[in-house]
């Protein structure tokens, strides 16, 4: 029997849906196609014609990426950090002189100023030779002390702290708790005001790059006090600091290099100066980082479906079974066709978000959600179907491959590497509930009160007739589009016809956008508990997003002549593959085991299967399910060890 888990802080949930909702953007000061999208609009003038770097961005990204591409093939050996789950102090040395910890930070602080494509880019560059680099050189800048700081600190923040970003200290951000991973309501760590200071007390779980950090952003709760506001609020704080103590490096099934821990902060004295934004902005300002932070996702994803192909190009051409290439069996062709259409179109999202991001002319964090979805998904799926394709050899690690005489290639490695995308920056199952609350945003808007048991019967009624305005105006526009004319689209069609596939999207975004409000319609206030449902509605934006992102892609290649005509195959592949998905999801949304599962749930909860359990031994250690994290000083040594320290 497991021990109890001690001092667990109990919030409702209606508190932390407010906690949740206070830190959204909630304002749309520019357009964003994956809303409209989700609103039944197709709006394609949005994203097409593509948007193209400028000369001089491409310029210097290009320069970049070819001295990172020697870094990359020269040294770093992929092999010897899976072997010593360790990124060697060489190799980190090495990215330093390159300017790689500030490929995002403006030059005048010392860095590269590469923009969010080239960033992209060189992250999946280095991704694709080592996964645990590029989580390193991706929490140190999406999520770390640079971002933040771009978008919210003062100057003198920006003087002080991105110069050494830029070249010599690396970053990580803090704000999970071992009873706290997606519920910011419940965080526990303190941030006491004293004087010009804050003391922070508390503990931090999974702390990427958090056991070589120089610079934390740390996220703590200020009470509410006179002359003080409180709440979650963000913090850059020196790993150096007395009274921080990281108590455990955490090791996992991929990623073995990188250096992630449980931090303890007990009495570490902050100056007010380094609070980043106002008291209570904490979380806004770790979700707005996050709108753009989470790119860095797909791109490695993005890496890994290229390199995915490339494998699986090169071994089922060279290995036969009974008589021809296994690439011309279909049962495996079948699998390199879907990873061939879905790199193209997994690369399409990422750059077409990536520029949209350096323009600043939509608002894309939707897009950004989709794609670090998507992409997360996607990703391993393709990894597990190339460990499929090389068979026993997929499963093989690749230092036994080499030990016996074969290429070494680390299939298995590439997909428990691939497993955590999935889980962190958002887990697919956050990411449901976050993209589908922005993409009901425009309902809740107009009926909130309406469907809100906690308002009176006044607002209700203020709340239906402003309701019976917006519906009355939007859902005829639902009924009919440019996606039911056969001549729609026709720049698409250049001997392989991409024209349908857009039509197809237009039809289908007013097709979810109809089933959103049945939804919201039958539901009501419960809609928010039909996770089911919300996943479903998501995913169908993700595919219908990705079809029409691979489509402009094909579109910007063939018009600059780079390689149209295998592009416009590829995409017309992937949409096609993305319709099956589609339309399989739409039929789940009204036909599924939702009801059901829940009651299974709920028998499995109560005891009511344990029958079932019996026959197995569970080699399970003893222990409480969650670490008590009860602020205090440290109970271990310390474990940092920064690079080159």
């Amino acid at each position: 029997m497991s021990a109890p888990t001690k001092n667990r802080s109990t919030v409702t949930e209606r508190e932390a849906r407010e906690v949740a909702e206070a830190a959204r953007e909630q304002d749309w000061r520019k357009p964003s196609f994956a809303k409209e999208l989700f609103l039944g609009r197709f709006r394609l003038d949005l994203v097409h014609p593509h948007p193209l770097p400028e000369e001089e961005s491409v310029r210097r990204g290009e320069e970049f990426l070819a001295k990172l591409r020697a870094f990359c093939e020269t040294g770093i050996d992929s092999a010897r950090i899976e072997r010593e789950a360790r990124i060697p102090d060489e190799v980190v040395a090495g990215l330093k002189e390159l300017g790689a910890l500030g490929m995002k930070i403006d030059p005048k602080y010392g860095g590269l100023g590469l923009s969010q494509l080239y960033y992209n880019k060189a992250l999946a560059m280095v991704g694709s030779v080592s996964p645990a680099v590029g989580a390193l050189l991706s929490a140190h800048q999406s999520i770390g002390v640079p971002q933040p700081l771009k978008m919210f600190g003062t100057q003198e923040q920006k003087d002080a702290f991105l110069p050494r970003c830029a070249r010599t200290d690396i970053s990580a951000f803090l704000l999970t708790e071992p009873d706290v991973g997606s519920d910011p309501a419940r965080l526990a760590t303190t941030a006491v005001p004293e004087g010009d200071e804050y003391v922070l007390d508390g503990v931090k779980l999974w702390t990427t790059n958090g056991v070589v950090a120089d610079l934390l952003v740390v996220m703590a709760r200020v009470p509410k006090s006179e002359g003080h506001e409180g709440g979650i609020t963000a913090f850059v704080v020196e790993a150096t600091s007395e009274g921080i103590t990281v108590e455990h490096r955490n090791a996992f099934m991929g990623l073995r290099g990188i250096e992630n821990g449980v931090t303890r902060f007990h009495r570490v004295r902050v100056p007010a100066a380094h609070r980043i934004g106002p008291e209570g902005a904490g979380l806004k300002i770790a979700l707005t980082t996050l709108n753009t932070g989470r790119l860095s996702l797909p791109a490695l994803c993005a890496g890994a479906g290229k390199w995915c192909l490339k494998i699986a190009r090169e071994w089922s051409a060279e290995r036969e079974q009974w008589g021809k290439p296994l690439a011309l069996h279909e049962a495996v062709g079948t699998k390199i066709s879907f990873i061939a259409a879905t790199t193209f179109a997994l690369e399409a999202v990422l750059d077409l978000s990536s520029q949209m991001a350096d323009e600043d002319r939509n608002d894309i964090r939707i897009e950004a959600a989709l794609a670090k979805l998507y992409g997360s998904e996607m990703a391993w799926r393709m990894a597990d179907e190339l460990v499929q394709i090389r068979g026993g050899r997929g499963y093989e690690t690749a230092e036994s491959l080499k030990a016996r005489g074969e290429r070494a290639v680390p299939a298995e490695q590439m997909l428990r590497d691939l497993r955590i995308n999935r889980i962190f920056e958002g887990s697919t199952e956050i990411m449901h509930l976050l993209i589908a609350r922005e993409a009901v945003d425009a309902h809740l808007s107009v009926a909130g009160d309406l469907i809100d048991p906690a308002k009176s019967l006044s607002d209700k009624a203020k709340a239906g007739a402003h309701a019976g305005v917006f519906y009355a105006r939007w859902l005829p526009r639902l009924v009919a589009g440019p996606g039911q004319l056969p001549s729609s689209y026709g720049e698409f069609r250049h001997g392989v016809d991409l024209s349908c596939h857009l039509r197809y999207v237009e039809r289908a975004a007013r097709r979810l956008a109809r089933a959103t409000f049945y939804g919201m319609s039958r539901w009501q206030g419960r809609m928010e508990t039909r996770q089911g449902f919300l996943g479903r509605i998501v995913d169908i934006g993700a595919e219908l997003f990705a079809m029409s992102a691979a489509c402009v892609r094909a579109e910007r290649l063939r018009t600059r002549d780079e390689h149209g005509r295998e592009a416009y195959q590829l995409a017309d592949a992937f949409c096609h593959q993305a319709r099956v998905r589609v339309e399989e999801l739409f039929g789940r949304l009204w036909n599924n085991t939702d009801d059901l599962d829940r009651k299974v749930v709920r028998g499995v909860l109560g005891g009511a299967y344990t029958w079932l359990e019996e026959g197995i031994v569970d080699p399970s250690e003893d222990g409480p399910w969650i670490a008590d994290a009860t602020p205090g000083p440290p109970t271990a040594g310390n474990a940092r060890r920064p690079y080159g320290g």
